[in-house]
């Protein structure tokens, strides 16, 4: 792949004709570096603002709030590769705007975690990687104001100008190491992900005091949390602006009864209940209080989550001289939670199959089954030994610590 021409040599896209070529000329080409700008401060779904797209013809900087970019999917949906960093909520972006994700995706930061980079920025991949130093902009910049300056296009261009060069970087050494197909693997798992808004009956899950809630509590924080989601994606707000949720949380302890006690509930902003919202609120409360308890919907809950804490807790510590070893983010490695289910009967998650399986799971499935056991080395490292089986009693004074048997 060849690296795109500078930040300045960028062509900006303002009309549907435009668009339209570029569409064209882009859906011939074999890879292309993609990126999003977009704000969701006061808005529930995020409002694309900005799309810029680089290829060996060039860098296109396209105005999504005067061009419909809804016919970009024809490029997501061709074979060609899709270079994006970091890329979660650019692919939340472009679903929503062009109702698709790209068929192919290599995600840079996510690839470099396999060289053992723990979520590095893109100026720091840059840096690393092609020994260049990115310009810096505004992070607080408003990309919805028009005109955009200089400054920002230079900058928006600047982030799509070197992608594909990293790409040809990472991937060349991730190719060198053996690595590349799992960084692939891993790349092709984030585009399966689904992307969908919260559920709103779980809504109440991610409100920071919801375990402290009990009984009648959690049915009414369970309603007015599912009215509240559905009621901010109808008006498009953020679900803040809707109810807060200390407001909510208060009205799950002391549910009101009519307008007088809801105009008391702490922390209630009653301008946000307008068209209706107060009566809304109170027959949402009233039905939550009426809800069976068997109704609530509960925080998912690690099956054996006790009982598996001590393996996780030894794998955790292995886990971490592993991935020193190896080079590899411990994050990209696995995660507790997929030690959680793995240590699960029978195992679970991403270390029981792919290449994680022959590189962290086997050996953890033999330190679950007792076959080895976690030591310290000459040097202090930890490493996983063959068990002699002969158990170690402790005893009750100074020094008092035997081998069982000797």
């Amino acid at each position: 792949m060849s690296a795109a021409p500078t930040a300045t040599g960028y062509r900006l896209v303002e009309d549907a004709a435009a668009f339209g070529q570029l569409v064209d000329e882009l859906s011939g080409v074999d890879a292309y570096a993609l990126d999003t700008e977009f704000h969701r401060e006061r808005t529930y779904y995020p409002k694309l603002a900005l799309l810029q797209v680089a290829w060996a013809g060039g860098i296109a900087l396209v105005d999504p709030l005067v061009v419909d970019v809804a016919p970009f999917s024809r490029v997501l949906e061709s074979g060609a590769l899709a270079v994006l960093h970091a890329c979660d909520q650019d692919l939340e972006v472009l679903e929503r705007a062009c109702a698709r994700v790209p068929t192919r995706l290599f995600d840079t930061q996510l690839a470099a975690g396999f060289l053992g980079l723990s979520t590095p920025s893109l100026s720091t991949l840059a840096e690393r990687m092609l020994g260049l130093r990115l310009e810096k902009g505004d992070q607080l910049t408003d990309w919805t104001r028009r005109p955009l300056t200089d400054a920002q296009k230079r900058y928006a261009a600047g982030d799509v100008l070197h992608l594909l060069e990293l790409h040809d970087v990472i991937a060349e050494r991730l190719e060198h190491l053996g690595r590349l197909s799992w960084a692939e693997e891993e790349c092709a798992i984030v585009l399966g992900r689904q992307r969908s808004p919260v559920v709103p009956e779980e809504a109440w899950w991610r409100l920071k005091h919801a375990r402290q809630l009990h009984g009648r509590s959690r049915a009414v924080a369970q309603h007015v949390a599912a009215w509240r989601e559905r009621r901010a994606q109808r008006l498009d707000q953020p679900t803040r602006f809707v109810l807060s949720d200390l407001a909510l949380v208060s009205i799950a302890q002391r549910p009101p009864a009519d307008l007088a006690e809801l105009d008391r509930v702490r922390n209630l902003d009653a301008r946000q209940l307008g068209a209706g919202g107060a009566a809304e609120l109170l027959e949402v409360v009233a039905e939550g209080i009426a809800l069976p308890q068997s109704a609530v919907r509960m925080p998912t809950v690690q099956r054996g989550e006790g009982s598996v804490r001590p393996a996780v807790a030894l794998a955790t510590a292995w886990l971490a001289e592993r991935s020193r070893q190896l080079e590899i983010d411990p994050a990209v490695l696995a995660t507790r939670a997929d030690l959680g289910a793995f240590f699960q009967d029978p195992a679970e998650g991403r270390l029981v199959t792919s290449w994680r399986s022959e590189l962290v799971g086997e050996p953890l499935r033999r330190l679950a089954a007792g076959d080895v056991a976690l030591a310290l080395d000459d040097g202090g490292t930890l490493v996983l030994e063959e068990r002699s089986g002969r158990p170690y009693a402790v005893g009750p004074g100074p020094g008092g610590g035997v081998p069982t048997g000797s």
